[in-house]
């Protein structure tokens, strides 16, 4: 017998045979039916390198050197099948089973190099591994269930290769969250657990909750007959949804409850709701289980977010620890980050969960936020779901691109698409106030007109302008950029909820509110989505349209005063984004920005603008030949975050310092638990402190070590607090 595993603490061995078996069958039960001898086989093939003699030596007395055991799976699978389809997902996964999948290469590559054709020549450099031979038996895959399952998203050689891509990454999810499973139950007894969440049940709640709506007012009124325009489709069955619904229409209420409808109806085993932001993740989140309590057990899944700050025994948040890693849940809340850099990862610890996206329902709150240079891929990557693997998608805005289009355009051509609000007749009973064009002013002047109101919203494109204006302004005011910390941010935002909620409680018609009791928020776009705050007045710095429209639904949230404005503005002449240009032309062209047909046009140029930017970042881009795909490369070049960003981290309170001091003294600490005590700068930026000597790294993490540049009102500035004081 080989052993593939010792138990810690114990002589108790688990065999390669029982673990492949074990594995294979796993990981069949993980897959779509097509695909299952594709990855059954995948399981029995992943380790028979460790029936090498230098493995059972390292592993049975401790010898200390490396030992190359998934390449004989890989080379196994070449003899064993040939070179089909099949064979070759087969490759690709077990090669990069431990070590991430890696690139295809080229004929030339070398035994040296890590790439797929280089792992392959390696046959003189493994030791015997035959003996598996008389242990494990694998049956050649089905080659043309395969190739019938590509065809279902396959038109031309391009998206042959992202089919293929894409299912090979789910297949190797399957491997190695199996993988991942058996050897943990071996290890520790730890077996399979899920979040589990009482679909029926949370849908009595949300009905219940909803029901105390009142519907009184001409908006309200609005609001659920659209609500009701959802509902009716509920039985409409189609691959992917598009809600599109004004700002103040109670789009996450009706998502969610649509969510369940559907994962009822269809007998779906999860829901993932999707969202682009960590700050609207905290309130979505929080509107959840206050709804749902018990019934409901999320999974969040964010940077921002620790598990050890969840206020639950020890037990459950070692399970939300657990299930994080392969999303073994039924209620799932992530960020768009998250959700489609795992899909386009190429390593266990993101891909593992891929699998687990299938057989649900996915909804996409503010999906027109996808980012333009990834929209291809974004959209391949949810019609890949919907039309291989089960899923239905629900995409979820008040500024609805064309996706109808879009997805035919770079995606399928045949999706099934329903639009969900048909009659937007009613959208404006939603219009909050009117969109005035202020033209060109002065800092000065802006803060002149702010001062006026009871409260005003100033959003600027920068954050330095943001910090600029917070020090000019008079009176009660606040600030909010990314210069600040996310606990920082949090800390301000809910001061500024209750000074609003004290002044509309004292001044309900915000009449002859006096002057001393006026406030003024300058921020950036981070407020601009999920920060439920309602404002007298809103002034925006011409950006994107749907920018601008977003920080709109800031005003007047309820609707209830008449002639409310949301001021548009520039600062000066200078270099302006293709979303600037774009919006600034239609701002002279039509009288009302927030029309169905502005956005439609506004998206229409900005996507026709782009065209080629789009299409460049396909993984077929440049790629002839199945054999050649860089999975490892671009999975490295996938990513949704501005890497021009360096995060920094700052004493803000007891626990950051002492997570800090950890950090100092021995290189590590709690990476999660950190997050929210960073703030960013730009590369740029962070040389400036560098140069003044303040910041510092520790175990990868740069710290500010002067906290005289930073406060928590501001956040940093690039000057000691005795050089501007």
């Amino acid at each position: 017998m080989k052993a593939a595993h010792i138990k810690p603490d114990s002589d108790e061995i688990q065999s390669v045979r029982d673990h492949s078996y074990a594995t294979a069958d796993m990981a069949r039960k993980f897959a779509a039916a097509p695909i299952e001898s594709i990855i059954y086989n995948m399981g029995l093939l992943h380790d028979i390198g460790k029936y090498q003699d230098s493995f059972q030596q390292k592993i049975l007395y401790g010898k200390n050197f490396r030992v190359d055991h998934s390449t004989c799976g890989t080379v196994e699978a070449a003899r064993l099948f040939g070179k089909g389809p099949a064979s070759l997902m087969m490759q690709y996964c077990i090669a990069g089973h431990h070590s991430g999948i890696p690139n295809g290469g080229t004929p030339q590559d070398t035994a040296d190099d890590t790439s797929l054709y280089g792992r392959l020549k390696r046959t003189e450099l493994l030791e015997d591994y035959s003996d598996y031979r008389l242990e494990i038996s694998a049956d050649k895959p089905d080659e043309n269930e395969l190739k019938k399952f590509l065809k279902k998203t396959t038109y031309d050689n391009e998206s042959l290769i992202e089919s293929f891509a894409f299912v090979t990454r789910y297949c190797f999810s399957c491997l190695t969250d199996a993988d991942s499973l058996d050897t943990a139950y071996f290890c520790n007894g730890r077996r399979d657990i899920e979040l589990t969440s009482d679909f029926g049940n949370c849908l009595k709640k949300l009905d219940c909750k909803m029901s105390s709506f009142k519907a009184e007012t001409p908006l309200q009124r609005s609001r659920s007959l659209l609500q009701e325009q959802v509902y009716e489709k509920i039985r409409t069955d189609s691959e992917i949804y598009l809600m599109n619904m004004p700002t103040g229409s109670g789009k996450t209420l009706c998502s969610i409850k649509f969510a369940l409808m559907r994962a009822m109806l269809s007998g779906k085993k999860r829901i993932i709701y999707v969202i682009p932001y960590n700050s609207i993740i905290d309130q979505t989140a929080a509107v959840f289980e206050d709804i749902f309590g018990d019934s409901m057990q999320i999974l969040r899944h964010q940077s921002s977010f620790c598990v050890d700050d969840a206020d639950r025994d020890e037990d459950y948040r070692q399970l939300i620890k657990n299930v994080t890693e392969n999303w073994n849940a039924q209620i799932i809340v992530t960020t768009s980050v998250q959700f489609f850099e795992s899909v386009y990862g190429n390593k266990r610890n993101k891909l593992r969960k891929l699998h687990n996206m299938a057989d649900s329902i996915i909804v996409f709150d503010e999906a027109h936020l996808m980012p333009t240079e990834y929209l291809q891929p974004c959209l391949r990557a949810v019609s890949y779901l919907t039309r291989l693997f089960n899923s239905e998608a629900v995409f979820l805005t008040a500024t609805m691109p064309d996706f109808d289009g879009l997805i035919k355009k770079y995606a399928l051509k045949n999706s099934r698409i329903t639009e969900l609000v048909t009659d937007k007749s009613l959208f404006d009973s939603f219009k909050k106030g009117d969109f005035c064009n202020m033209g060109m002013v002065s800092e000065e002047k802006l803060l002149e007109n702010a001062c006026l109101q009871p409260s005003s919203l100033i959003v600027v494109n920068k954050r330095k302008t943001a910090s600029r204006l917070y020090d000019m302004a008079p009176g009660k005011k606040y600030h909010l950029s990314t210069y600040m910390s996310a606990f920082d941010r949090k800390c301000v935002i809910d001061e500024i909820k209750e000074e609003l909620d004290a002044l509309y409680r004292d001044y309900p018609t915000l009449e002859n509110v006096p002057k001393e009791r006026h406030i003024i928020v300058i921020s950036t776009s981070l407020i601009e989505a999920g920060v439920d705050l309602d404002f007298f007045t809103v002034y925006r710095e011409l950006s994107g349209l749907d920018s601008i429209l977003q920080a709109g639904g800031r005003c007047n949230r309820e609707g209830k005063r008449q002639n409310a404005r949301i001021n548009v503005f520039r600062f000066g002449e200078g270099v302006e984004s293709t979303k600037v240009n774009i919006t600034r032309s239609l701002i002279e062209k039509y009288q009302d920005i927030a029309s169905p047909e502005c956005i439609k046009e506004y998206y229409e140029r900005l996507y026709d603008f782009n065209d080629e930017q789009i299409k460049k970042n396909s993984i077929a881009n440049g790629v002839t030949r199945l054999e050649s795909i860089p999975f490892a490369e671009y999975a490295d070049k996938f990513s949704m975050i501005d890497d021009n960003t360096v995060a920094v981290a700052v004493e803000c309170n007891d626990e950051s310092k002492e997570l800090i001091a950890r950090l100092k003294s021995t290189g590590f600490t709690d990476h999660r638990r950190l997050q929210k005590y960073t703030f960013t700068v730009y590369l740029y930026e962070l040389n400036q402190l560098r140069e003044q000597g303040v910041v510092k790294e520790y175990g990868g993490i740069w710290c500010l070590e002067n906290n005289e540049y930073y406060s928590n009102d501001k956040g940093i500035t690039f000057e000691a607090k005795d050089y501007y004081c």
